[in-house]
């Protein structure tokens, strides 16, 4: 099978370049940014995402101690709702 890449390069790049052009504001004018709401998420997390000092520190020293276990089926569990809320949320925009 051949592959004719000066064709599929040449437009790219062109289409690269066009929007280029078409996105980058004025001089002296003020960029607008907009973001999804799971990146405002990010950016801005609940009252229930935050840092716990004593609980990382009880984590540390169960490490150092070898008593702590990991629940390979919680992470799995966890990994694949997320990518499933990603998947979803990417759907509806």
């Amino acid at each position: 099978m051949k592959i004719d890449s000066t064709t599929s390069t040449t437009s790219s790049v062109s289409t690269t370049r066009q929007r280029a052009a078409v996105t980058q504001p004025a001089s002296g004018a003020a960029a607008e940014v907009h973001l999804s709401e799971l990146a405002a998420q990010l950016q801005f997390p609940g009252e229930a995402t935050t840092f716990d000092a004593s609980r990382v520190a009880e984590i540390k020293q169960a490490i150092a101690e070898g008593r702590f276990e990991i629940n390979s089926e919680a992470i799995a569990d966890s990994v694949i709702a997320s990518a499933s809320e990603l998947v979803g949320a990417r759907r509806q925009t």
